[in-house]
C-alpha cells in the first residue's frame, strides 16, 4: 500500500460523486414508478431513502474541504481580517443564491413580468458574472464593469419578482434557506469555529459534541431554545464532522501513522452509524425533512466510510482515472449545480417534455443518469473556456 499523500485527493472524487448523484435525485424526483428506496421519504415516515443521503454527505464534504482553504490563506500571511472577511463572503454568496432559488418556488408564473423560465436564466446569469473566476489576462476595469453588471441584474430581479398569488401578491422573503443558504449559513459557523480554535483538535472536538448535543436535545424536546443561527445544529454537526476528519487526516499523516487513520476512519463510521440507530427511537426516528439526529449521524457514518473506500483508491492506489468522466462535478461544484436551472427553465421555454418511456420506471432512471452526464459534459466545456464559478 501506497503512503498517502499530505493532501487528499479523494475529496475531489467524493465531491465529484456526490455532485453527480444530487443532480440525479434532483431530476428522478420528477419520475414515477420507481423503487421506493431511490426517492426522498416523507417527513412523517421513520425512514430514509437513497435521494436523503446526498445532502448531508455534501454538507460532510464541505467540512473536509474546509481546513485546506482556510490552513492554505494562513500560509499565505493572510490577516484574520481577509480570512474573515473571505469567510463573510463565501457564505454571503451561497446565501444568497439559496434565497433566490427558494423564492423561485414561490413565484407567480401567471402574474409576474417574466415567463418563469427567463427570470430563472437571468438571475443564474447574474450569479455567474457576480462569482466568475474571471481569469488573470482580464483588465481589472473590465472585471469590475462585469461584476457591477451582474449586481445591477440581480437587483433589478429582486425588485421586479412577484410570488404569491393573484389576490395576496408578495415579493422576495424568505422561507427556508434552500440548499445553498443552509450550506452557508452552516460554513459561515462552522468555518469560524474552525478559525477561533486555531485548528485546534483540543477545541474543535468539545465543539462538535456541543453541536452534537444541540442537535440530539433539540430533537428529544429537552432543549426548546431557539437558538439564532445555528437551529437545531444539524448542518453543522455534518460539517464540523467533516472538518475533523480532514485535520486528523493532516496530523496523523504528518505523523506517519497510516495505520491510525485507516483504524481512526472504520471506528469514526462505525461508531456514527451505531449512534444514529441508537438515538433513533429517542429522538424523532429518522428523518432528512426534520433533520434528526439519527439521520444526521447515520448518514455521516456511511460518508465517512465512503470517504475511506475514496481514500484507498484514489490516495493509495492512486487509480485516480477511475473519476475522471465526472471530475468537473468535483472541481466546478458549483457551476454543475447552477447548470440544471438553466436547461430545465429552457425545457419550459421551448415547452419540451420527455417521452412518457422517460418519465416512468427503468426509462425515467436512465434519463436522470443521461441528464447528470449531460450537465458534467456542459460544465467540463465550460471549464475548458475557463468559465467556472468560485467563491
Amino acid at each position: 500500500m501506497n503512503k498517502l499523500p499530505a493532501r487528499i485527493l479523494s475529496i475531489d472524487a467524493l465531491r465529484a460523486i456526490t455532485m453527480f448523484l444530487m443532480i440525479f435525485v434532483n431530476d428522478v424526483a420528477g419520475v414515477s414508478n420507481i423503487p421506493a428506496w431511490i426517492e426522498h421519504t416523507e417527513a412523517n415516515v421513520d425512514g430514509m431513502g437513497f435521494s436523503d443521503l446526498i445532502f448531508p454527505a455534501f454538507l460532510f464534504i464541505v467540512g473536509l474541504s474546509l481546513p485546506f482553504a482556510i490552513n492554505s490563506r494562513i500560509k499565505q500571511g493572510k490577516s484574520f481580517a481577509h480570512i474573515t472577511a473571505y469567510i463573510f463572503l463565501r457564505s454571503l454568496a451561497l446565501i444568497v443564491m439559496g434565497f433566490f432559488h427558494v423564492n423561485l418556488e414561490n413565484y407567480n408564473k401567471t402574474d409576474a413580468l417574466l415567463p418563469y423560465g427567463v427570470y430563472t436564466i437571468l438571475i443564474t446569469l447574474s450569479f455567474f458574472l457576480i462569482w466568475l473566476d474571471y481569469p488573470k489576462s482580464i483588465s481589472r476595469a473590465k472585471k469590475t464593469s462585469l461584476i457591477c453588471i451582474g449586481v445591477a441584474a440581480l437587483v433589478a430581479m429582486a425588485i421586479i419578482y412577484k410570488g404569491g398569488t393573484t389576490s395576496h401578491p408578495e415579493g422576495l422573503k424568505p422561507h427556508w434557506w434552500g440548499i445553498l443558504g443552509i450550506i452557508g449559513w452552516a460554513y459561515l459557523l462552522t468555518a469560524f469555529t474552525y478559525l477561533l480554535s486555531n485548528g485546534k483538535l483540543w477545541l474543535l472536538i468539545p465543539a462538535f459534541f456541543i453541536f452534537s448535543a444541540i442537535n440530539v436535545l433539540t430533537h428529544m424536546g429537552i432543549l426548546t431554545l431557539k437558538i439564532w443561527l445555528i437551529g437545531d445544529a444539524s448542518s453543522i454537526t455534518l460539517m464540523l464532522g467533516g472538518v475533523l476528519i480532514s485535520t486528523l487526516y493532516t496530523l496523523l499523516i504528518a505523523k506517519g501513522k497510516d495505520t491510525n487513520f485507516w483504524i481512526l476512519l472504520n471506528l469514526a463510521g462505525a461508531l456514527s452509524i451505531i449512534f444514529g440507530s441508537f438515538i433513533r427511537p429517542l429522538a424523532g426516528g429518522i428523518s432528512k425533512i426534520y433533520a434528526t439526529p439519527a439521520w444526521v449521524f447515520i448518514c455521516m457514518g456511511i460518508t465517512i466510510l465512503a470517504f475511506e473506500l475514496l481514500v484507498y483508491i484514489v490516495d493509495s492506489r492512486q487509480q485516480r482515472n477511475l473519476f475522471k468522466l465526472i471530475k468537473p462535478a468535483g472541481t466546478s461544484t458549483l457551476t454543475c449545480y447552477l447548470i440544471p436551472y438553466i436547461l430545465y427553465a429552457f425545457f419550459g421555454l421551448i415547452n419540451f417534455h420527455f417521452p412518457h418511456f422517460l418519465n416512468t420506471g427503468t426509462g425515467g432512471i436512465i434519463r436522470s443518469f443521461l441528464i447528470a452526464f449531460l450537465v458534467i459534459a456542459i460544465v467540463s466545456l465550460l471549464e475548458k473556456k475557463k468559465l467556472r464559478l468560485s467563491i
